[in-house]
């Protein structure tokens, strides 16, 4: 039986996939799309046991993040992903889901709020271990970090590459903010920042909002329409 990957909340996990690199782009917008019409086939208890004709990428394994947003604000309403490497077609799937109903900081999403979502899909890549808590850059990298808490206890948070970026943070500011978001309830020290062991890594990602979902779903449904018509009337190259 294989191992269930560790669930993560907006870059919160207590494990992670070390070392897992790709050099091509990876990312697409179908991606996106593919877990809009997931979530809506769950809400509306639709099967989703045929393959989708949305899932044209690849299905190769890579750690994953699903965000989704709401408004024009983009508030945040749920963001899940693993550091596990999943492969594609089903982590979207699973991912899509559960990070839309499992975000224990917001209750579940509902059908009646998804015209106003926006979807992210974040693909985590090139994972390396840094040689201090300084050892990364803001805007490029996302970061993990391993600290042992005021009571002793070991314990691991993560921000994902934007995080910083969107919240204004210098590095200082991400490392404090990130032990606390890690569970640690004592006075931040130096040497708390120079004992924590950090792994950074980077992201593609894809965005794409309901209306964007909608008019794919319309431009493909035309063009298999034309596609049927020209072979129903014989026609060839």
């Amino acid at each position: 039986m294989s191992k269930k990957p560790r669930l993560v909340e907006n870059g919160y996990s207590s494990g992670i996939h070390n070392g897992y690199t790709h050099k091509d782009r990876t990312v697409s917008r179908e991606m996106a799309y593919f877990c809009f019409e997931t979530l809506l086939k769950h809400l509306r208890r639709q099967p989703t046991t045929k393959q989708s004709e949305l899932s044209n990428f690849t299905n190769d394994p890579y750690p994953l993040f699903v965000t989704w947003n709401t408004g024009r604000e983009r508030h945040l309403r749920g963001c899940i992903g693993t550091f596990t490497p999943l492969k594609l077609h089903q982590g979207l799937k699973e991912y899509a889901i559960t990070s839309a109903i499992r975000d224990s900081r917001f209750s579940p999403i509902t059908l009646d709020e998804v015209s106003k979502l926006s979807v992210t899909v974040s693909i985590l890549l090139n994972f390396e271990d840094a040689g201090d808590y300084l050892d990364w850059e803001v805007g490029k990298h996302g970061i993990r970090i391993e600290f042992v808490n005021e009571r002793g206890q070991h314990k691991t948070a993560t921000y994902l590459p934007d995080v910083s970026v969107q919240q204004g943070w210098n590095k200082l500011q991400t490392i404090d903010s990130l032990l606390r978001k890690g569970g640690h309830k004592g006075h931040i020290s130096q040497q708390l920042r120079s004992s924590i062991k950090l792994v950074r890594y980077q992201s593609e990602k894809v965005q794409a909002t309901y209306d964007d979902y909608k008019e794919y779903i319309g431009n493909e449904h035309s063009e298999q329409s034309a596609s049927m018509h020209g072979l129903a009337n014989g026609h060839s190259c």
